[in-house]
C-alpha cells in the first residue's frame, strides 16, 4: 500500500511517500517540502540535490501534488491513501479517523477553535479530493494524543456549564510530535533494558510544548485551549495572567484582540530580545554581550526547567527526558541550561556528549544517571502513515 502523508501549513507543504505491506513499519520512498514563502514556490525532494522552482499562479497543495505527478514521484491516479495532519480535532476526535462526510463536518466544526490551522488542512483535503477523485483519505490530529489526559489536567477551574457547552478545554497540541518522541524513546530505553514508563517529552521549535507521558499516554501537556498557553516560544509569550490582554489594551489605548495578536506574533524570544524570533540569532547576540538577548535565553530555558520539574511531580519521577524539534535537536546550550539544577531528581547530563549532539538521535545523559536524557528526531509524517495503515491496511 502506498501512503502519501501530507502536512499542510500556511507557508509550506511537507510530505512523505511511504510503502507499507502487511504489518511492517512504513518504508520511505521519498520526502519533500514545497516552500510557499517564496515566489515562485520551490519544491525540494530528498532524492534530488537542488530545489525545483514550481511556477504557479495560486500556489498551494494542488501545486505540490501536480509537481509530484509531473516528476514521476506519484502516478497520475494518485497513491492508495493520503494521510493528513489536522491540528485541532476539538471534542470530536481522540484518535485518527477515515475521512468521510461526517468526519469532514466535525473538522469544520473544530475550525472555530483553530481557524487558521484547520482551514489549511481542509483546503488540503479538498485539493486531494479534486486531484485524485476516489482516493482514500485519513486524518490524524495534533490534539488527539492528549485526549487521554484526566479531568484534573484537561479542565479549567471555571464553571462547567459554559466550558462543557462550548468545548473550552485544555486540548494540547504537537501531539504527533510527542507521540513520535515517545515511540522512539520507548524503543531506545527498552533496548538498553531501562524503564520506559514515565517520559517527559519536549517539542522545542518555533512553537514549544512539553508533555508528561505515563505508559505511552499523555497525562498532561503545557499547551491548552490554544497553542499560546505554556512555554515561552519564538513569537508567543506562553503563560500570562488572564487579565493581561484587557489591562494592556487599556494602557496602550488599543483592543484586547490587538494585544492577543502581539502575544502570538510579537512576543516570546522576539519580544524580549528585540532582535529575532530565531534562537540561533538570539544566542549569538547573548554571547556577544547583548543583555536583552541574554535575558530572553535565560527566560526561555528557565521556563522549560520549571515545566520539567512540574512533570516530575505529576509523574512521581521520570525514566527519561526527551528533547525534540529544531531547538531541542540542534541546541546543546538550551538542553544544558534547561536541565541545570535538576541533579536532585536523578538527571545527570553528560556535558561532552551533549555538546557533540547537534543532530538526533542521541543519548546525552551519563551512564550513572537515573533519568535518561535523549534527543529524538521527530517524524510526524511517519506517524501519519502509521495511522493510515492501521485504519485502512
Amino acid at each position: 500500500m502506498q501512503i502519501l502523508a501530507l502536512n499542510c501549513g500556511s507557508s509550506s507543504v511537507k510530505f512523505g511517500l511511504f510503502e507499507v505491506s502487511g504489518g511492517s513499519a512504513p518504508v520511505e520512498v521519498v520526502r519533500g517540502v514545497l516552500d510557499l514563502s517564496v515566489r515562485p514556490p520551490v519544491l525540494r525532494l530528498t532524492n534530488e540535490p537542488r530545489g525545483i522552482e514550481v511556477p504557479s499562479e495560486h500556489p498551494g497543495v494542488e501545486t505540490a501534488l501536480d509537481a509530484l505527478v509531473q516528476r514521476g514521484v506519484l502516478e497520475a491516479r494518485g497513491p492508495d491513501v493520503v494521510a493528513h495532519r489536522v491540528v485541532h480535532g476539538g471534542p470530536h476526535f481522540a484518535e485518527a479517523t477515515r475521512l468521510d462526510d461526517e468526519a469532514r463536518a466535525a473538522i469544520e466544526d473544530a475550525t472555530r477553535l483553530a481557524p487558521l490551522h484547520n482551514r489549511v488542512a481542509l483546503d488540503g483535503i479538498e485539493a486531494v479530493t479534486s486531484r485524485f477523485p476516489g482516493v482514500r483519505q485519513t486524518a490524524s490530529f495534533d490534539t488527539a494524543f492528549h485526549r487521554s489526559m484526566p479531568d484534573r489536567a484537561s479542565r479549567y477551574a471555571v464553571p462547567a456549564s459554559f466550558a462543557d457547552e462550548h468545548g473550552l478545554l485544555r486540548y494540547g497540541f504537537h501531539g504527533l510530535a510527542h507521540r513520535s518522541m515517545v515511540r522512539w524513546a520507548t524503543g531506545q530505553l527498552r533496548e538498553a533494558r531501562r524503564e520506559a514508563r514515565r517520559l517527559i517529552t519536549l517539542q522545542l521549535g518555533a512553537g514549544c510544548s512539553a508533555a508528561a507521558v505515563l505508559d505511552g499516554r499523555s497525562i498532561d501537556t503545557s499547551m491548552g485551549l490554544t497553542p499560546l498557553e505554556g512555554l515561552m516560544m519564538a513569537t508567543r509569550s506562553g503563560d500570562v495572567d488572564p487579565t493581561f490582554p484587557d489591562m494592556a489594551a487599556r494602557a496602550l489605548g488599543t483592543t484586547p484582540e490587538e494585544i492577543e495578536r502581539i502575544l502570538n506574533h510579537e512576543s516570546g524570544l522576539l519580544g524580549v530580545s528585540g532582535r529575532s524570533a530565531d534562537l540561533r540569532v538570539v544566542l549569538e547576540a547573548a554571547r556577544g554581550g547583548d543583555d536583552p538577548s541574554a535575558l530572553a535565553v535565560e527566560m526561555f530555558c528557565y521556563r522549560i526547567r520549571k515545566q520539567i520539574a512540574a512533570y516530575l511531580g505529576a509523574l512521581e519521577g521520570a525514566d527519561a527526558v526527551v528533547f525534540g524539534g529544531g531547538v531541542g535537536e540542534h541546541q546543546p546550550e538550551v538542553r544544558r541550561r534547561a536541565l541545570e539544577g535538576l541533579a536532585w531528581a536523578g538527571i545527570e547530563l553528560d556535558l561532552e556528549a551533549n555538546e557533540g549532539a547537534t543532530r538526533a538521535p542521541a543519548v546525552v545523559s551519563r551512564g550513572t544517571s537515573r533519568v535518561a536524557v535523549l534527543v529524538a528526531a521527530v517524524d510526524e509524517e511517519v506517524e501519519l502513515a502509521i495511522d493510515a495503515a492501521a485504519l485502512l491496511g
